[in-house]
Parts: C-alpha cells; sequence; structure tokens
C-alpha cells in the first residue's frame, strides 16, 4: 500500500496504523529532504513556558502526597497529534507527485492508495493519474471540499465502471479528516452531551456513565461499549490509551461478566440511537435576512406604540367632544389634522379646535420617527452580512479558537446541537468567518494572545473553551489565560505530540484539579477511517473512549467468514468486536426494510445476506479486514 503526503501527521499516522495495526507492507511518499511531519512553530517557546508553569506548580503544591500528578490521574489526558510506530515504512523522496514517482513507489503493483495531502487539487491530480497506472487500485482520497469530493468519487467510479472493473476492488473513497473529528471535538467541549458518530444518515449516541454509587448499579442501555478508566474512588480516572498496557486503560467492548466484575467503573453506553433525516424546509424568512424583531430598535417600537396611543386618544376624544362624528369619521379627521392636509377649523367648536392644534403637534414628531425607522432598517440590513458582536448577557456559551479547517467544522457541528458559540479568529478572510457570517454566530476578530480578546468573547462566563489553532503556544496561552479569569472552565485544546501533550495535562490538572480537561488528536481520530477505507471498508465513524479509539464500521455477512452461520452471541469476541444493529436479508429482499435493528435477538443466526454494523476496536478490525494472518500480539 502507498501513502503520499509525509509532510503531514496524518499520513504519518496513516503509514504506521496500516503497518503496526493491519500488518500491510507500506511505502511513504514523502517531500524531499523530509520525511518527518511537519510541526507548529513556537515549540521552544511553549516548552519554556510550560517548565515555568510546571515550576510554579511543584511550589504550591509541595505538600501535595507523593503520588501528587506525576502518575497524572485526573480529569483529562493528552492526545496529541504526532506520535506514530517505531517500525517505520519505506519511504520516497519526490519533490512532485508525477507518473514516474508513482510508478517508482510501486504504485501499478499495489492495492491501495491514499492521498493525505492538504491540497485538494493535489490529490486529485496524483489520483487520475494512478487510476491510468493501475486501473484496479483502490484510491482513498482525503479532500476537505465534500461536493467536490462527491463529483470526483463518482467520476473515478464511472471510469473503472466503463472499463470493465465495476466488480473489482477497484473503489474509491473519498474522505475529510476534518469531519471524522468535528462530532468528537464538539461533543468534548459540551458537558452531558452525547459523543455522536454520524455517517450516511446513521446517528450513534453514546454517554459516559460515571461510576455509581456503592451498592448502586448502573443501567447497561443497548450495549456496554467500555469500561472506562473512573472508578468511584477516583471518579476522575488516570485516562489512558489501548498501547499503555491492561489496567493501564479503558477496556473496550467488555462480556457481561467483566462489566459485572466492575461494578464501581464508570461505562460508555450505546443508549439511544436515532436516524437522521433531511431537515425540514425553513421557514420564509429563515436564513434570508434579518429578523423581525431585530429590524427596529426597542427604543424606535416605543417611540411608534407611543404616536399610535396617541392617535387613538385624540380620535376617541373627537367622538366624545362631537356628537355627529362616527368612530371611522373621527380617526380620519385625526389623520388628516397629523398630516396637515386638512382645512383649519376656524368656524368649528373650541373643543375641534383645540385637537386640531394637538393633532398637528403630533404630527410634527411623525417626521423624526420615520426618518428614525428608515435609518435603522438601512443600518440593520447593512450589517445583516457582516459578523455579530457577541450579546451582553450571553452566558454558558462555548468559546472556539480558530476557524481553520477543523474549527469551521466544529462550529458547524456545534450550531446543529443549537449550542451557543462564540468564535475568536485573528484572520478576517479565515475559512470559516463565512459561515460564521451565515449561521450569525458571534464572532470576535482579533489576535487570543492580546489582551481584551477573550474577555470580548465573554470567556469569564463561558462553559468550555476550544483552543483549534494550529499553533501550541497560541493554544496553551489562551488555556492558561481562561484558567486564570474562570478556575472551573472546561478547556479542550489542540497540541502536537503526546508527550508535550501530557505534560500539558498533568500541569493543568495540578494546577486546577477541580476543572476538566482535554487534549484531542485529529490526527487520531482520522487515522483509522482512512485506515479502514483502505481496507476497503468505510468507517462509519471513530469514538474516543479516553485516549483509544473505537470504530464503527458496516460490513456485509457474506463477505466475513467469522460471521456466517453463527449467532450473534456467537460472534461477540470481547475486546474485538462486536455487533450492534443489524439489517436482515429478508428486509432487503422485500424492499419495506424498517432500517438498522438495535434491539437484537442474541440467538438470530447470521445469513450471507445480511448487513450489520460493528463496534471494533483497531486491532479486532484489522484481524477482520486483513489480507494475510497478522503476527501475533502481546
Amino acid at each position: 500500500m502507498v501513502v503520499c503526503g509525509g509532510d503531514n501527521v496524518l499520513a504519518h499516522r496513516l503509514a504506521a496504523e496500516l503497518r503496526g495495526v493491519y500488518g500491510e507492507q507500506v511505502v511513504l511518499v514523502v517531500p524531499s529532504g523530509g520525511g518527518e511531519p511537519s510541526r507548529p512553530t513556537g515549540r521552544a517557546l511553549t516548552t519554556a513556558l510550560i517548565g515555568r508553569i510546571t515550576a510554579a506548580v511543584s511550589r504550591t503544591t509541595g505538600n501535595m502526597n507523593g503520588n501528587g500528578s506525576a502518575h497524572g490521574n485526573g480529569n483529562g489526558h493528552g492526545t496529541g497529534e504526532g506520535s506514530g510506530a517505531a517500525d517505520l515504512p519505506r519511504t520516497v523522496e519526490a519533490p512532485e507527485l508525477t507518473d514516474d514517482v508513482l510508478a517508482d513507489a510501486g504504485v501499478p503493483q499495489a492495492a491501495a492508495l491514499a492521498l493525505m495531502h492538504d491540497d485538494d487539487e493535489t490529490n486529485i491530480r496524483a489520483a487520475l493519474a494512478a487510476r491510468r497506472l493501475n486501473p484496479r487500485l483502490r484510491l482513498v482520497i482525503r479532500l476537505y471540499n465534500r461536493k467536490l469530493g462527491q463529483h470526483v468519487e463518482e467520476l473515478l467510479d464511472q471510469a473503472a465502471a466503463v472499463a470493465g472493473l465495476a466488480t473489482t476492488d477497484a473503489s474509491v473513497t473519498v474522505l475529510s479528516d476534518a469531519d471524522t473529528a468535528a462530532p468528537a471535538l464538539a461533543a468534548t467541549a459540551v458537558a452531558g452531551t452525547s459523543k455522536v458518530v454520524h455517517a450516511d444518515g446513521l446517528l450513534l449516541r453514546a454517554v459516559e456513565r460515571t461510576p455509581p454509587a456503592p451498592g448502586q448499579v448502573a443501567p447497561r442501555g443497548l450495549a456496554t461499549l467500555a469500561l472506562l478508566s473512573s472508578t468511584a474512588n477516583d471518579p476522575a480516572g488516570a485516562e489512558g490509551s489501548d498501547d499503555a498496557g491492561a489496567g493501564a486503560g479503558p477496556r473496550l467492548l467488555p462480556d457481561d461478566d467483566a462489566v459485572a466484575a466492575a461494578p464501581g467503573r464508570g461505562a460508555l453506553v450505546l443508549e439511544t440511537v436515532s436516524y437522521s433525516g433531511s431537515a425540514p424546509p425553513p421557514g420564509f424568512l429563515a436564513g434570508r435576512g434579518v429578523p423581525l424583531r431585530e429590524l427596529f430598535s426597542r427604543r424606535l417600537r416605543w417611540s411608534v406604540a407611543g404616536f399610535a396611543a396617541a392617535v387613538v386618544g385624540m380620535a376617541i376624544a373627537s367622538i366624545v367632544t362631537t356628537e355627529d362624528t362616527t368612530p371611522l369619521h373621527a380617526t380620519y379627521l385625526t389623520l388628516l389634522d397629523l398630516f396637515s392636509i386638512n382645512d383649519p377649523a376656524t368656524d368649528g367648536p373650541m373643543s375641534r379646535q383645540i385637537l386640531q392644534l394637538l393633532a398637528g403637534l403630533v404630527g410634527l414628531l411623525l417626521l423624526p420617527i420615520l426618518f428614525a425607522a428608515v435609518l435603522e432598517a438601512l443600518g440593520t440590513f447593512r450589517t445583516a452580512s457582516s459578523l455579530r458582536r457577541p450579546p451582553r448577557g450571553l452566558s454558558g456559551h462555548v468559546v472556539l479558537l480558530g476557524l481553520g479547517k477543523i474549527g469551521t467544522r466544529v462550529l458547524a457541528r456545534l450550531r446543529e446541537l443549537d449550542i451557543p458559540v462564540v468564535c475568536v479568529e485573528a484572520d478576517p478572510e479565515a475559512r470559516g468567518i463565512s459561515l460564521a457570517r451565515r449561521l450569525r454566530v458571534p464572532t470576535v476578530i482579533g489576535d487570543v494572545t492580546e489582551e481584551g480578546v477573550l474577555e470580548a468573547a465573554k470567556v469569564h462566563r463561558a462553559h468550555a473553551l476550544l483552543a483549534l489553532t494550529s499553533a501550541d503556544t497560541i493554544n496553551l496561552e489562551a488555556a492558561l489565560y481562561a484558567r486564570s479569569v474562570k478556575p472551573d472552565l472546561r478547556v479542550a485544546l489542540r497540541l502536537y505530540d503526546d508527550e508535550f501533550a501530557t505534560a500539558v495535562y498533568r500541569t493543568l490538572r495540578a494546577a486546577h484539579p477541580g476543572a476538566l480537561t482535554r487534549s484531542r488528536s485529529v490526527s487520531a481520530l482520522a487515522a483509522p477511517a482512512f485506515a479502514g477505507a483502505m481496507m476497503g471498508r468505510q468507517i462509519l465513524g471513530a469514538l474516543p473512549v479516553e485516549r483509544s479509539v473505537l470504530l464503527f464500521a458496516a460490513l456485509d455477512v457474506s463477505l466475513q467468514p467469522q460471521l456466517t452461520g453463527r449467532k450473534i452471541s456467537e460472534v461477540f469476541r470481547p475486546g474485538a468486536w462486536r455487533v450492534v444493529a443489524l439489517e436482515r436479508a429478508s428486509d432487503q429482499e422485500s424492499g419495506l426494510s424498517s432500517g438498522l435493528e438495535w434491539e437484537l435477538d442474541p440467538e438470530y443466526v447470521l445469513r450471507p445476506e445480511d448487513r450489520v454494523v460493528l463496534a471494533a476496536t483497531r486491532q479486532g478490525l484489522a484481524e477482520l479486514l486483513a489480507r494475510r494472518p497478522l503476527p501475533a500480539q502481546p
């Protein structure tokens, strides 16, 4: 298998995933003079900053017991973006992805090719060239533009069908690391919000259950996906990964005996599952302009109401003083007097003359009200296309730093969940500014390292902070300053590598033991999905379980000998895979399929025509999809 795009972390992690987990032979194509993933700038400054913070925390926590925070037990973790396997794949250096470079990398004989460059155009050009060299090649393309990705996927699949390769494995899969990681990043920032996996209209929801009190048993829901590191004695837990060894991390896909033997541990439970269909049509004015309640100011509305009350009062007075006048005629005369187009009441009674003078005086007030209404309407429509400022009374919101590729997807996910967001971005031409303007999300333009920027985002009243910029220094500085303003603020920041993220986590936990800290890695969440696509299966989603990853994949039973002709209870392998949903063959044949079944019968025998959704660990999915026997795991 060939992976191109070695100048980014995701490509290196994907190559390590294919080689270390799936046991595949991998060739990594990297730029000339490189081979290591590019690192964000400012690492030296950040490391020095962490050193000073660690020293300060050590002085303030000198009276703590010996275990302290050195063991890392607490409310967060640091999953970085630069870790990889020690067993590196073979590398090929080239300045550009030409036909000769692809041929030297072995594309004509390869089973699959992953194009992981940050530039969509580079990936598309390389995909077209690779398909010419090897028509039977399986392509996995990383594209940020989803609409363009759909068209490219259809084009390449159609070319394979015309060439008579529709029945072969010459498939094309277009994925986006931003779309894969956005649900987990959004869920991390919101307490009580279920972790979600969303793909092809399928919405899986999983919730973290806190450890029950002694003597109590928490409800299990549809299925227990994992036993967490947290316990009744240590609710924070020591978030570990699947590489941390037995007892140091979560226990994925436990069986009933393991769940019963650990009543004091927290659990990740598949609690509710629903279908996410098409959104209802928007209202008449939804998304087309400015809401009517924001068109005019409150002061202007009170002025109009007062003017209308004056007109009604004068009409009633005219009816009372003039016996021959009907209500409609009295209102008509009052309006004529207001607009100064009625004849002077020189021959009328004194009451009529006084009312006419009062109407003329009120009519003089009408002109400035109309003028103010016109100005406010023009100003409101002009600012409708500009960025909103955070409202004065805003609280309980999420402050999102960075509207780049990842931040834009996370913003869209947060707004889909109806979570109030305030964005902070230094570049007014950033990728997500247009989305924030269209969704009317309050946005602060400025550098978060400057004084007053986070205050403008109301961070002191926020519920959570998501620091998703590409610079470690900015994310860390923003998190530290936000914690100084609000010590109990929930913080999720994006850092580069495991060691640095772990140091940040331990330091923040020691300084703020009662606050929640998380560090999510975009590449760690996206790499398993890309690796599954390289093996010919589309991963529905990756669910973070502490520092581990649980994968959801839809599989045809006919293609899996381990599943065909066996009961659902027999198929379940603790710690490897578990069937969580089923689409029966009878429903597919009748054409009246009601969707996936989630309340499963353990005695049901899987037929070759059935389709299942599996929850699997990385190693378990590799065992199912591997083309050759995998080496024994320690």
